[in-house]
């Protein structure tokens, strides 16, 4: 059979969960609930911080940019796979499915990137609170913040050069629920060794090193905490980096049940499973991590939805006269 360039591919065929026809509606319902969930409580902590101007420090600005790649990368993916189960119109372009691998990864590395710089941010506070001011001025956050997008996003450059140059002579049908790299590569009848060869380095590389630099910063932290005299201070202490460190376990416990895992192991129906969880388990608990004990944010959403009434009240009172 000749083989195909990846111009004459119009698109592909997106499974899906349709090895399981009787829980379409069931997962189209939970998706669904999961997806207004990560909406609503991103939403909440994006329109809480950019409207209350105590709320503008640097450990805050770094949770709204945590709310918006939740937001972008859940809707990403999330919404098509709601089309798909609603309506079994499974087709996507090429384009479509290039782009929407590229966004996948761009927001994941970003997001890993970002959460080390809020390690950073923490051990700054800990570690040497006296400088914390000029340490974490704004211009260093406002640079932490763009270097964590910048590397995100040129992280799955070569990715998508490489596999959009791939030919795919045999199936179409993509056997997940989205555009990811190792399905795709699985459909290519041309070598792959290049693209899994830069895959295992870089993201071996990226992930490490971002691992590494919270693990230290975290080994600081605690060993700065264990140095304090009384337990109410080491409480405190370990209370300002609780959250965070909550949301490091959670996106490294996902990433490592879906891809560090003996190849034995590997099953692509099984792994429909794990990339659900590791798309939308941190998605959903981060914005209940920060705000279920956080005095603060409590106080300026109270605040907020106070201001809200108020403003409701008030247009209702100018219509009614």
């Amino acid at each position: 059979m000749a083989s195909e360039s990846p111009k004459n591919v119009s698109g592909f065929i997106i499974q899906g969960f349709s090895d399981t026809p009787e829980l379409q509606i069931s997962l189209f319902v939970l998706i669904l609930g999961i997806y207004l969930i990560i909406l609503l409580g991103n939403l909440i902590i994006f329109l809480v911080i950019s409207c209350n101007p105590h709320l503008h420090t640097p450990m805050y600005i770094f949770l709204l940019n945590l709310s918006l790649i939740d937001i972008s990368s859940t809707s990403n993916i999330l919404p098509n796979l709601l089309h798909i189960l609603l309506t079994q119109q499974n087709n996507i372009s090429f384009l479509g499915c290039m782009t929407q691998m590229y966004v996948f990864v761009a927001f994941a590395a970003s997001e890993y990137f970002l959460l080390t710089a809020m390690a950073y941010d923490r051990y700054v506070a800990i570690c040497d609170p006296l400088h914390y001011i000029a340490r974490m001025s704004r211009k260093h956050c406002a640079g932490l913040i763009t270097a964590a997008f910048t590397g995100g996003f040129l992280d799955p450059v070569p990715y998508l050069v490489l596999i959009s140059k791939l030919s795919y002579c045999a199936s179409h049908l993509i056997n997940h629920f989205f555009c990811d790299i190792t399905p795709l590569l699985k459909l290519s009848c041309s070598s792959t060794f290049s693209v899994e060869l830069l895959t295992y380095i870089v993201g071996t590389l990226l992930a490490f090193n971002a691992f590494l630099l919270t693990l230290t910063s975290y080994i600081f932290i605690i060993s700065a905490i264990l140095k304090i005299q009384s337990s109410e201070g080491r409480q405190k202490a370990f209370s300002t980096c609780a959250s965070h460190l909550a949301c490091v376990i959670t996106l490294y416990g996902t990433g490592i049940c879906l891809y560090v895992r003996p190849t034995t192991s590997y099953s692509l129906e099984r792994d429909k499973y794990f990339s659900l969880l590791y798309i939308a388990l941190g998605p959903v608990l981060n914005p209940l991590i920060y705000t279920l004990k956080n005095r603060e944010f409590q106080s300026s959403l109270i605040k907020l939805r106070q201001r809200g009434f108020f403003l409701l009240n008030h247009q209702c009172h100018l219509i009614k006269h």
